[in-house]
């Protein structure tokens, strides 16, 4: 801890993980793991909920031979591959804290030939947190792929997505965004809800139904309202939706009876050996909201 700072960075065991690193500035406090990932495990006000989900049995592990859900914050590539997406994060990660930030990064991945780097600023005041995720082409050719943000969100909550502004017929007649389906995407499962200007979709533990949407939006956002507090993770989309994967989504949200995601994805882009793609979120955790709050 640098005395200099009002960000708390200190060593913890978290769940079994006895190399993990916890951030705090007194009102928020994360946990980044050492041991697997990179990985982030929680985000949440200081002695509070975590709005992340945890795989009770994955805590605590590593070394697994096959991808494992395990819960938080990640990054994958895209588009998605039933065996590139899906390479392990099982292995131990490199710390490294300077001042009052800290990064993760894994080492090569095997499958992929991609190095992945997860670096966290914490604001001094406040809730926000600003992650910056980095994926380098560690191979000798190129490669041509898309960061994917993914957060796991706990059991019980309601994830939030915004449109683009609305307006009116003749005066704006361009398309302002896509909505993406999947084959599983069913538009009558009673956990969506689509209004002019939000996109939600309520987790329920008790319904074991993939759901899957995505769009676009310039100033991407979703949120996650848990128990009276929401989490809300923001991207700003560099690119025209024409350069983004899955017919132009730089946000998806998906749900089982375990998790909602909210996931932010960056353009396809060509990786030329040892260059990296950059793509930042910014959070922000807030206290005393409700549904009702939330106009169409």
């Amino acid at each position: 801890y640098n005395p200099t700072f009002m960000i708390k960075i200190e060593k913890t065991n978290f769940k079994g993980w006895p190399n993990s690193w916890r951030v705090s500035n007194g009102t928020v406090e994360l946990v980044l793991t050492g041991d697997i990932g990179p990985r982030v495990m929680h985000y949440g006000f200081v002695g509070g909920q975590n709005f992340f989900k945890e795989f009770p049995d994955q805590l605590g592990k590593s070394g697994e031979p096959d991808w494992q859900p395990r819960g938080g914050h990640r990054i994958w590539i895209a588009p998605e591959d039933p065996v590139l997406s899906y390479a392990p994060d099982n292995a131990p990660v490199s710390i490294e804290v300077i001042g009052n930030v800290i990064s993760a990064a894994g080492p090569v991945e095997e499958l992929t030939g991609v190095t992945k780097r997860v670096t966290i600023r914490m604001s001094e005041i406040g809730s926000e947190v600003e992650v910056i995720h980095d994926v380098r082409n560690s191979t000798g050719t190129p490669r041509r792929l898309a960061t994917w943000i993914l957060t796991m969100l706990a059991t019980g909550g309601t994830g939030i997505h915004g449109f683009p502004p609305r307006g009116t017929h003749p005066e704006m007649l361009a398309p302002t965004n896509p909505l993406v389906m999947w084959a599983f995407t069913h538009l009558d499962d009673p956990r969506w809800r689509l209004s002019r200007k939000y996109m939600v979709l309520r987790q329920d533990p008790n319904n074991p139904n993939p759901q899957k949407l995505g769009s676009f939006n310039p100033h991407t956002w979703g949120a996650y309202l848990l128990n009276g507090e929401l989490f809300v993770k923001r991207y700003e989309a560099a690119a025209p939706p024409s350069a983004y994967p899955d017919f132009g989504c730089s946000f998806e949200t998906f749900t089982n009876a375990d998790i909602l995601e909210l996931e932010t994805l960056g353009p396809l882009t060509a990786l030329a050996p040892g260059e990296t793609i950059s793509h930042t979120e910014r959070w922000s955790a807030h206290r005393g909201v409700n549904l009702s709050t939330w106009s169409d």
